[in-house]
């Protein structure tokens, strides 16, 4: 596991040998099973993780039924920033969708590590909003584009979720019902065959 950390921190070209050694043993990475919830909605996220391998998912219950606000794929950073900044309770659940390998930290790590090499929170804030970006993209994706347009656009930027996530998550994904969602997918892959035949 720990190979996965240093080939991606080799692969940021920001370190020396020496200080990649330094982050590899003081960081850890940890593996959980598919369907292990590493974040319960109602308490406080007090650890972070970056995904090395496998896939987390994000979700809420309304009503008791799950809605799926979001998913955290190899190198992207899974963390709760209203509750793990503010120590709030969080307003969702994480849950490993795949078997996953995970960087695990805690605010005292985190500083601990910027203390010695300050250039890792640069790394840190660099990542932090991408993955603001991420949600403001999810916002942009709910609000301003209707249902078939949506799924045509995840198609476009995340198509390796289609085969690595149940179809229904995906379907609340983008905030339609599994339904719906076979239905669209049905009048695409369609349209698809209709507009390969007529470029034939």
């Amino acid at each position: 596991m720990k190979k996965l950390l240093t080939d991606f921190i080799d692969s940021l070209n920001k370190f020396e040998e020496d200080e990649m050694q330094f982050i590899a043993e003081n960081t850890d990475v940890r593996a959980f099973q598919k369907g292990t919830i590493i974040q319960r909605e109602g308490s406080v996220c007090d650890t972070c993780y970056f995904v090395l391998k496998g896939c987390i998912r994000q979700y809420q219950l309304t009503d008791g039924e799950e809605r799926t606000t979001g998913f955290f794929l190899e190198g992207e950073p899974a963390v709760l920033y209203s509750s793990y900044l503010e120590q709030a309770p969080s307003a969702y659940w994480l849950v490993c969708a795949e078997d996953c390998v995970l960087i695990t930290g805690t605010r005292e790590q985190e500083y601990k590590l910027h203390r010695k090499y300050p250039k890792l929170k640069y790394l840190v804030h660099t990542l932090m909003s991408q993955d603001y970006s991420k949600i403001e993209y999810r916002m942009n994706l709910l609000n301003h584009h209707k249902p078939e347009e949506r799924y045509r656009i995840l198609i476009n930027t995340q198509p390796e979720l289609l085969n690595r996530v149940p179809l229904h998550q995906i379907a609340s994904y983008i905030g339609v019902t599994p339904e719906s969602f076979s239905r669209i997918r049905k009048r695409l892959l369609e349209n698809d065959k209709s507009n390969k035949g007529i470029i034939d």
